[in-house]
């Protein structure tokens, strides 16, 4: 689990296939971890990156290194180019918790409608897909590119939603939002008690309560 608090923003540095088919193999990325502190890291522990939870194959100085399958490549954005990454360490007992509970578990990529200033702060407009609009609600939480944030308005239309989002020049500057713009695609994660409400109300009686 994480909480969607950016710890530090690192770069991947090094991008190799898995196999000899590049359209359909997996990647092995190794990524310049940045300021986040790898002291404690060790293989087979789990590392948000982009707020895809991976796990740690190999380190290598200020370096580690993570495997990606062709499926999480599919489903999820930003995790097969060099560049910068958000990244957050996973939670441990008695950690606090400053954002909300995150899996790392990618449901959906979105779609930069629009990023702007407003104010002193700025506004980021995200078109999400059909299948995820339903876990989105005003004042709730939502997880972009691994940072958590809260959702200022829903607008639903036939083909899914647009959420609008608050951000402070301080998330900006810690983060890898500050490079979002029109057009960029993000990775999205609902909020897990939304999982539960929809599943509760979705099979109903089907679930049988004993006691």
């Amino acid at each position: 689990m994480f909480t969607g608090i950016v710890a530090a923003v690192g770069r991947i540095v090094r991008i190799e296939s898995l196999g000899t088919h590049a359209a359909s193999d997996g990647l092995h990325l190794q990524i310049d971890a940045g300021e986040l502190d790898l002291s404690d890291v060790k293989p087979g522990d789990s590392i948000a990156v982009q707020g895809a939870c991976m796990t740690v194959v190999g380190l290598a100085g200020r370096r580690f290194e993570v495997d990606i399958s062709r499926e999480s490549l599919n489903l999820t954005t930003g995790l097969d180019a060099e560049g910068e990454v958000n990244l957050e360490k996973s939670l441990r007992m008695g950690d606090s918790i400053g954002g909300h509970l995150v899996s790392g578990h990618v449901d959906g990529v979105g779609e930069v409608a629009r990023f702007a200033p407003v104010g002193e702060s700025y506004e980021l407009v995200i078109r999400a897909p059909r299948q995820l609009a339903r876990y989105l609600a005003y004042k709730g939480s939502v997880t972009v590119n691994g940072v958590s944030l809260t959702v200022n308005r829903v607008d639903d239309d036939t083909d899914g939603c647009e959420i609008a989002i608050n951000l402070i020049p301080h998330t900006l500057s810690v983060t890898t939002l500050k490079h979002l713009q029109a057009g960029s695609r993000v990775n999205l994660e609902i909020d897990t008690i939304a999982r539960y409400v929809e599943r509760m109300l979705g099979a109903g009686s089907n679930i049988a309560v004993t006691g």
